[in-house]
Parts: structure tokens; sequence; C-alpha cells
């Protein structure tokens, strides 16, 4: 169940695995994950990881959403970020409303501590994507975005940004600049090996450490 300061709804998606089956295999596969990642974070200086495909469709923000419900079953404050401004998908996943959200907060229109959900997943808390933007290139790759990543690390475990297509949209390669970590998703049957060498190229032209692969296996 999600309980933010806006509104209560409930979790039926029945994607999100790590929730609804937390003893299933796939359950699993996310905890052995969210142990890979924490050896990263061991020394708490490589906190925030931006979770991005080569292309769309690819399973992207189903697999960022149940990495973070899996970390915060583990007792991690974990906080989840949608930036993907353009075609968002975290707050339909979660059942949360999205009127407000990163957006809002970066225009300086609310604070952090007025639009962030809280949920009862664990430590679970996300930042919706907020209201639709016209440039979310110039918007994610402003200070402003920066800042706010700055202020926000030091308040959890581990930060997870659901991004867009990183061949396809700018912001994402802007983005991935500014964070510790880069975790690219495949999709077994659907990403190419040209796209990902390509899109291993766009992260290393864009200074972004590119840390590992999830290969994704969803229909």
């Amino acid at each position: 169940m999600i309980l933010n300061k806006r509104n209560r709804t409930t979790i039926q998606k029945s994607n999100l695995v790590t929730y609804l089956n937390p003893d299933s295999m796939i359950s699993d596969q996310f905890r052995t994950i969210k142990i890979n990642i924490q050896f990263l974070t061991k020394e708490k200086k490589n906190r925030v990881f931006l979770i991005t495909s080569p292309g769309k469709g690819e399973g992207k923000s189903t697999t960022t959403a149940n990495l973070a419900v899996s970390m915060a079953q583990q007792k991690q404050k974990v906080l989840l970020i949608d930036a993907n401004l353009r075609n968002p998908i975290i707050h339909s996943i979660f059942k949360v409303p999205n009127e407000i959200g990163l957006t809002n907060v970066l225009t300086g229109k609310t604070s952090f501590a007025e639009t962030v959900c809280r949920t009862e997943i664990g430590k679970l808390e996300i930042l919706t994507s907020g209201s639709i933007s016209f440039n979310p290139a110039e918007l994610l790759g402003n200070e402003l975005m920066s800042d706010l990543l700055q202020r926000v690390v030091n308040s959890y475990d581990i930060v997870l940004i659901d991004s867009p297509s990183v061949l396809h949209y700018t912001e994402t390669r802007v983005l991935a600049n500014q964070c510790d970590g880069v975790v690219l998703v495949l999709h077994r049957e659907r990403t190419e090996l040209e796209h990902t060498a390509e899109s291993r190229r766009v992260l290393d032209l864009a200074h972004a450490k590119l840390v590992g692969a999830i290969i994704n296996e969803s229909k």
C-alpha cells in the first residue's frame, strides 16, 4: 500500500513481482542484483544510480521499480526518481498521483519535502515525474537537478533514477554524467547487439560510469 501526503491507494500492478510475490524466483534474482550493487555502495560514496536502456520496450521501468522494492524490503532507505519526463510510468506502477513531481521541484513550484511520496514498502520513497516538460534535456541538465541530487543523497542509502532510452534522448546522457553509476537494462530478445555497443559508446562520451547490465526476459 502506498501512503503519501496527497492520497492513499493500493498497489494492484501484477508486474511489481518483488512486492506481490517476494518469495518467487524473480524476486530472488532482484535480491542478487541488489547485493551486487551493494558492493558498489559499501563505502557510501556511490549511491546515485541511473537505470536506462538502449531502446524502448525493454522493461527498464518495471525492472527499476522491482529493484527499488527489493532494496527497500532489505531495510535500505531508497529514493526512486522518475526522470522519464516524456513517457513516465513509475506513478502508474505504484498507483500514485503525478500532478506534481520532479519537474515541479526543479521549477521551484513545490519543495522536495512536499512532493515526495512516502510508501509502506520498507523505507521506499518515490519522486514521480510531475507536470509535462517541453524541454526535458534543459531541465535535467540544469544545475538545479545536480543540486537536488546533492541535497537528497545523504538522506538515503541509495537513489535510483528511471530515465528514458540512452540512444533516443539527450537528457539521459546529461543526467548519466551526474550519477555515480549507470545500469543498462537489456532485453534478451529485443535488444540488438549493436545497440548495446552503441549505448556503451554514448555513455563513455558522456563521461558516465557504466557499472553493469541487467538482462530482462519478460514478455
